[in-house]
């Protein structure tokens, strides 16, 4: 049989460990058991040897690193094999997701050196760090690489991993459409109509605009415009979606060179200021767009208030929340825009920290950087600060305060400056509370737009917890961090003890008791079915409300010795 290219093998043997662990297809029919081990018999007859050890599924690929030769042609017609006819079209959609994801990994692959003369004399920059973090898989989604749709060319000049920089396009917006948030950039929007648009933004940027905001006659378009409309940043790839909207004037020349971060809709302005747009494709699944709802701009700001008004109860903390009460939208979801606001320090994405430190020195990743730096070089004591920082204002919002961030590995960053190291939180408006224990906490709860971001069902917190908190922001990082030469125990050991030491101020509280049975004490722990709700099965079908919210699979509890 033909040699499978290293990054092939890679591939396919991410997407069959994926497709082993939400059970898609009931795939764990075809696996098989005897003297020579566990393993799953591909469509093409192929016997791939799977391996206890991960921690988010019972079997995987055994030495994924070595690939075994599988193709991913193989994988994707045991897929086809599996899947329910009615899943047809999700197939295909997934079969494109792998396809465009394995062109991005080669893509990268062949652009290594140029990125790495670009970060050159950008190290310990957010922006140095983000490139890094863009190169290193996701946890779980095997088919993180993909922007659906997004050609070669377009990702060498706007994707992160590639460390570009660009210039943003702009669209003059009629201001009888348009919210911004309030001048003060506080939570309440001030929607602009009319000729009231001109008394309240006056001419030129206008109130509650950003000093380097354009004004028309910047991008090109004639100076009269600024009584009327409103400049919106438009991210070059989406240029063709916004260009064809009624009413809508596009500047005739870019303005403000941005680089992208790890998010890539959201790019950097200056070290402490970035700016979210919405980007035209999908990430992480087919149904996970990367527009910006205009919904989601308002809660995510009062997500932050509500975050503040916490940290204001609780000064030890080490908590840093970023701003973002300055936004705007014209209702579409391809007309909006988000400021944030970054505290002072270095900051470095947890995404960063299992990234190859690019001095090409060994197994040498940031993390032991920044280790040698602030923890003496002892990585296990940088990792039990993170994880004790991490648990317990999590475990603090879970038990006081009912709530639950969906802040993974890709929305937290590690802060260092004057004293000790913070945990920088940011992009919450994916968060769960539940206003019952909010108001029995005396804390008003929010007005959010998005209803499903309330539940009183601890349960549904509980999810959260455990399928963000503990496994992307805590094993996610934690078990690779610690596998070179270390038993998985030592991992296992070193966040149970951070969780039961999170856990323990709280004693014999309700919530503190249910989620110490839903993580210490439980058999196993509830996952997410990622590639099922995100790109397999329609929601008509899955039933998933929040495909960001979809559980359904389980996997052996790690927490326990």
């Amino acid at each position: 049989m033909t040699e499978t290219p290293d990054r092939e093998a890679y591939l396919a043997v991410r997407v069959l460990d994926s497709l082993l662990r939400e059970d898609y297809g009931s795939i764990a029919s075809i696996m098989t058991s005897d003297k020579d081990g566990v393993a799953v018999v591909l469509a093409s007859g192929r016997r791939i040897r799977l391996a206890t050890g991960s921690p988010f599924q019972d079997f995987a690929v055994a030495e994924p690193g070595q690939g075994q030769g599988v193709s991913l042609a193989e994988v994707l017609d045991t897929l086809a094999v599996i899947a329910d006819p009615a899943d047809g079209a999700g197939v295909a959609a997934f079969a494109r997701e792998c396809r465009e994801a394995l062109a991005g990994l080669e893509l990268h692959d062949r652009h290594r050196a140029q990125v790495a003369a670009r970060l050159r004399g950008r190290e310990g920059t957010l922006l140095f760090y983000e490139a890094l973090a863009a190169a290193v898989d996701h946890p779980i989604y095997p088919t993180a690489r993909c922007r659906l749709g997004v050609p070669e060319a377009g990702l060498v000049a706007h994707a992160p991993e590639f460390a570009p920089s660009f210039e943003l396009a702009w669209a003059a917006v009629p201001g009888e459409r348009v919210t911004v948030s309030g001048t003060a950039f506080g939570a309440v929007s001030v929607t602009v109509s009319g000729t009231a648009f001109g008394t309240a933004f006056g001419t030129g940027r206008g109130a509650g605009l950003p000093d380097w905001w354009p004004t028309p006659g910047d991008i090109g378009l004639p100076g009269r415009l600024a009584g009327t409309h409103v400049p919106f940043p438009v991210h070059p790839l989406t240029v063709p979606v916004v260009e064809g909207l009624p009413g809508v004037v596009m500047g005739v020349k870019p303005y403000l060179t941005v680089r992208p971060t790890l998010s890539m809709r959201t790019v950097e302005v200056d070290d402490l200021t970035h700016l979210k747009v919405p980007l035209a494709t999908s990430t992480l699944g087919l149904l996970n767009r990367r527009s910006i709802k205009p919904g989601t701009l308002r809660d995510g700001a009062l997500a932050e208030s509500l975050l503040r008004e916490v940290l204001a109860r609780e000064p030890a903390a080490r908590v840093a929340v970023a701003g973002e009460q300055n936004y705007g939208h014209a209702g579409h979801e391809y007309l909006g825009w988000l400021v944030r606001n970054l505290p002072e320090g270095e900051i470095v994405p947890v995404a960063a920290l299992l990234a190859p430190w690019p001095d090409g020195e060994g197994d040498r990743l940031v993390l032991h950087h920044l280790a040698e730096r602030h923890y003496g070089g002892d990585v296990h004591a940088l990792l039990r600060d993170y994880l004790s920082v991490l648990l317990s204002w999590n475990a603090l919002l879970f038990v006081r305060y009912g709530l639950a961030l969906e802040a993974h590995q890709q929305n937290l960053a590690l802060v260092f400056g004057d004293g000790p190291m913070r945990l920088l939180v940011k992009d919450n408006d994916g968060l769960l509370v539940s206003p019952g224990l909010l108001g029995a906490a005396g804390i008003e709860p929010p007005n959010f737009s998005d209803h499903r971001m309330l539940t009183d069902d601890p349960h549904a917190l509980a999810d959260v917890f455990v399928t963000i908190t503990l496994h992307l922001a805590a094993a996610a990082i934690v078990f690779p961090a610690l596998v070179a030469g270390r038993p998985e125990s030592a991992a296992s050991a070193l966040i149970r003890d951070a969780l039961s030491a999170a856990l323990e101020p709280f004693g014999d509280d309700p919530m503190a008791r249910l989620l110490r049975a839903r993580t210490l004490e439980s058999a196993r722990l509830v996952g997410k079915s990622m590639v099922v709700a995100g790109t397999l099965v329609d929601k008509r079908r899955s039933g998933a409300a929040d495909i960001n919210k979809f559980y359904g699979v389980t996997g052996p509890n790690y927490l326990r010795p």
